[in-house]
């Protein structure tokens, strides 16, 4: 063995050169399992990889000597490093620490860890559900069931106090999470703010920086001195057979951490309550699939001597030409799929769903709080980011602690940031909306070309329109993945400009640019087609243009929602096809690669070199993971009078999704550092701001796209109006009560068709119809809006008002009568607050007591 620093470092906060302790490096003991030094006692608790380089550049010089003064400042600092080459390329090292229990119980109170004092003496009551749920639990000969304690935070002058065999209680996740905290504070250079492990990554000074698995994710570790928790997460949660199975989050906190822990619960927690949303859809569904044959409405546009003997008037200008009105007939019993009356209960649901869901979530978010240890974890015990310690070269007074504390900026500084970070976010959202525009140029060109290309024999099953909404879809879709994949990079760039202070406010930060441009990207095209496409088009004599050039594209017949609803289908189904392909298929391809192109060896890997080959999980963890999830409960709840099958296609994709994130985050990624959260962080809000608006989405969806309301209003009040039978309600005569007529001499030049159909006869066709409620010719007001147009739109806006405040209102109830927090756990919360006063005092008294001194009074 031999010594591998050799430099002397001159540091304020160091002790003499000379004094350094110097670690070694040493050969690999052929122990593929181990998970400690050579000495088999002491565990590695983080690895750090840096690799020789052949020709020794003066880059290489400086990489060598912070990398140096690096290991030297983590050993001042307590942890202890022993070097290790690899088995399979001689220029890789591996640097693996040990946090040692000295260090260990001092920075234990630094990160704030709570520790047992006494096991947990109150009952909790037992589930009425429990016999059901055994069932899909997992075994419980492999993952015992956690022990319930009360807890304390850790102090070093106590530790006698806390609960027996407190060794046990700091495990590998808590060493790492220390270890972690240790390499992101440590100095690299003389120069101030010139720390951390961050820094040196990005610099290519180490290659990788990790904590280790406990074992292979397939094998079993016969060594009792090593944990299995890999394996058994592997067998009972990711493996496919296990798809059943309840997730063992307990053992999931307990290896990856509470953040990592909170998201799966999430994520379990979103997929139950989408199965009852999804089961009231899918009847939704089948009461639209088996009533579209009994509709009047489709009924008369299919029946020859109504809907055949209606003649349409083109929807684009000079090439296109005259059509019969049940050349419709399939898309109109199709969108009666879809637009009925139990559409207008499917969204009153969905409205009281997403109540029910944000606030049972609060319930089981505090019960995990509180099992986790987490309800104390205040933004203020958070410790600063080390790229903010590293700016902070401006003072101010803590209007807190009346303290003179540094600061990276001064407040203009702070204004300047935000304002660069705020303009730059509009600039892309307008950026994206400049690219729905150009997919509304296109659509509006496309149709065009549509009506003169497409082949008769296609027509009959595929309409322009449909041809038009399909391909725009896609183009759309694609479009989206681009700036996505564009503006992930600059939110980013922006955020590290703004500087947060803490982790926790830099991912709020990103968070909120991140889904502030998705929410534009994924849902500007929908809410386009809901509430804007076929609104203005004006009448066949006065057409509407975009840019003076393109005539403004029209509903279908039967409207948009059909479109919408192909729309959602299309952007659903492909972000969920793509985002499993980035997910799965990319560090599953990468770890083949790199098995591949690894030198073949007899050798035997150690357990931080099989780690190395793996993929590292990324800085922001999963942020991703949370997006996307966010982005599809947008598409579940915003649109859900167009779409009654979205929840029963994110429920499918959500149990694959659940599997697929444990199977890649066990078996394909290295094991993230475990990190404490008290709850999902700002997506809560979202969600909440999501809620809310998306009970206006679906009023308006229902008012203005779908054709509820004018059916309504002509079935109550039809006998005013011609086409009906006086005394009795019924739909007859509805279809041709909601087309106009327009006379065909009233064309212009520019609108009027070059050719007319074989069929058409000008002599005696002398009037077309169009979807709208105008005068007809002849009329003092001809191709004014009627009477009966004035009376649709306010009933659609009583509509709107009604439903969403009848909504409203109800999900102000359901909130008030839910508490936030289970009334068991308010009870253990406050037996754990008294034992900790009790212990404190106790404590306190047996001190005064050694000292001679008389306690003072609680």
């Amino acid at each position: 063995m031999y010594n591998i620093m050799e430099e002397e470092y001159e540091c304020e906060n160091d002790p003499d050169p000379k004094e350094i302790l110097l670690y070694e490096q040493v050969e690999f003991n052929s122990d593929s399992g181990s998970l400690f030094f050579n000495d088999d006692e002491r565990r590695i608790d983080f690895v750090l990889v840096y690799e020789d380089e052949v020709y020794e550049s003066r880059q290489f010089q400086r990489r060598k000597r912070q990398r140096q003064y690096f290991e030297a400042s983590l050993m001042n600092m307590g942890l202890e490093l022993e070097a290790t080459k690899s088995v399979l390329n001689e220029k890789v090292v591996f640097v693996k620490c040990h946090t040692p229990w000295d260090v260990l119980y001092k920075y234990a109170e630094v990160v704030h860890i709570k520790l047992p004092i006494q096991l947990n003496d109150l009952k909790s009551k037992a589930s009425a559900f429990n016999c059901f749920t055994k069932l899909f639990s997992p075994s419980e000969d492999l993952i015992h069931p956690e022990t319930e304690y009360f807890t304390a935070p850790f102090e070093k002058e106590r530790k006698s106090h806390f609960y027996k065999d407190l060794e046990q209680f700091f495990t590998p996740s808590m060493r790492s999470r220390i270890a972690s905290f240790i390499l992101t504070r440590a100095y690299y250079e003389k120069n101030e703010g010139e720390f951390g492990i961050t820094k040196l990554l990005d610099r290519g000074v180490y290659k990788a920086a990790y904590p280790l698995h406990d074992c292979r994710f397939n094998v079993k570790s016969e060594n009792q001195k090593r944990p299995n928790e890999r394996y058994l997460l592997y067998k009972e949660w990711a493996h496919p057979r296990s798809f059943y199975k309840l997730q063992p989050l307990d053992l999931i906190r307990k290896y990856y951490g509470e953040k990592v822990g909170i998201y799966f619960a999430w994520l379990a927690f979103y997929t139950e309550m989408l199965a009852f949303a999804a089961v009231v859809g899918l009847g939704c569904f089948i009461f639209g699939y088996q009533t579209k044959e009994a509709s009047t409405w489709s009924k008369e546009v299919c029946d020859p001597q109504i809907g055949g003997s209606i003649i349409m008037c083109p929807q684009c200008d000079r090439e296109c030409t005259y059509w019969r009105l049940n050349s419709t007939c399939e898309s109109s019993k199709k969108l009666c799929i879809f637009d009925n009356f139990g559409t207008l209960v499917f969204a009153v649901f969905m409205a009281v769903w997403v109540t029910l869901f944000l606030e049972f979530w609060k319930r089981y978010q505090a019960e995990l709080e509180y099992e986790w240890d987490t309800a104390t974890f205040l933004e203020q015990e958070e410790q600063p980011r080390p790229e903010y310690e590293a700016k902070c070269i401006h003072e101010r007074v803590n209007p807190v602690t009346q303290d003179i504390e540094p600061v990276p900026y001064s407040n203009c500084g702070k204004c300047m940031r935000v304002s660069c970070g705020i303009c730059t976010v509009l600039f892309w959202v307008v950026l994206v909306i400049a690219s729905v525009v150009g997919v509304i140029v296109y659509r509006l060109a496309v149709f065009f070309a549509f009506s003169i290309c497409l082949l008769e024999p296609f027509r009959e099953y595929v309409t322009p329109q449909m041809a038009t909404s399909v391909t725009a879809s896609i183009i759309s879709l694609v479009i989206i993945m681009i700036l996505n994949t564009v503006y992930d990079k600059v939110a980013i760039w922006i955020t590290d400009f703004e500087l947060p202070r803490t982790k926790t406010d830099y991912e709020n930060s990103l968070t909120l640019k991140m889904f502030l441009f998705q929410f534009v990207n994924y849902y500007s095209s929908c809410f386009y087609i809901a509430f804007f496409k076929g609104k203005i088009v004006g009448y066949p004599g006065d057409p509407v243009y975009w840019l003076g050039k393109y005539r403004n594209e029209e509903c279908d017949p039967g409207g948009c929602l059909i479109e919408l609803t192909t729309q959602l289908t299309i952007i659903m189904g492909g972000k969920a096809v793509w985002n499993n392909i980035q997910e799965v298929l990319m560090p599953w391809i990468k770890n083949l690669i790199g098995r591949c192109t690894t030198k073949a060896s007899e050798k035997v890997t150690p357990r931080w070199e099989q780690d190395y080959q793996l993929q590292p999980l990324g800085k922001l963890g999963l942020f991703y993971e949370y997006l996307e999830m966010v982005i599809q409960f947008g598409f579940v709840t915003l649109f859900a009078a167009s779409f009654p099958l979205a929840p029963l296609l994110a429920l499918v994709n959500n149990l694959f999704e659940i599997r697929v994130d444990a199977w890649k985050i066990t078996t394909q990624f290295r094991r993230v550092v475990p990190e404490k959260a008290q709850d999902i962080g700002s997506w809560q809000p979202i969600l909440q701001g999501v809620a809310i608006l998306a009970v206006v989405t679906n009023a308006m969806i229902i008012a203005f796209t779908s054709d509820m309301i004018p059916r309504l209003v002509y079935y109550w009040a039809f006998s005013v109006y011609p086409y009906g039978d006086y005394g009795n309600h019924t739909m007859k005569g509805y279809i041709n009560n909601t087309l106009s007529i327009f006379n065909i001499s009233d064309f212009s030049h520019r609108s009027k068709p070059l050719q007319n159909p074989v069929w058409f006869d000008p002599e005696r066709d002398t009037t077309c119809r169009y979807r709208d409620f105008r005068y007809p010719p002849g009329h003092p007001r001809q191709y004014e809006y009627s009477i009966y147009y004035w009376h649709v739109i306010a009933a659609k806006l009583a509509f709107i008002i009604l439903l969403t405040h009848v909504v409203y209102f109800a999900k102000f109830i359901l909130s008030y009568i839910i508490p936030d927090v289970p009334a068991v756990v308010k009870q253990q919360m406050k037996r754990e607050n008294y034992l900790t006063q009790k212990w404190l005092y106790e404590s306190q008294l047996n001190l005064k007591k050694h000292v001679g001194c008389t306690p003072d009074p609680v």
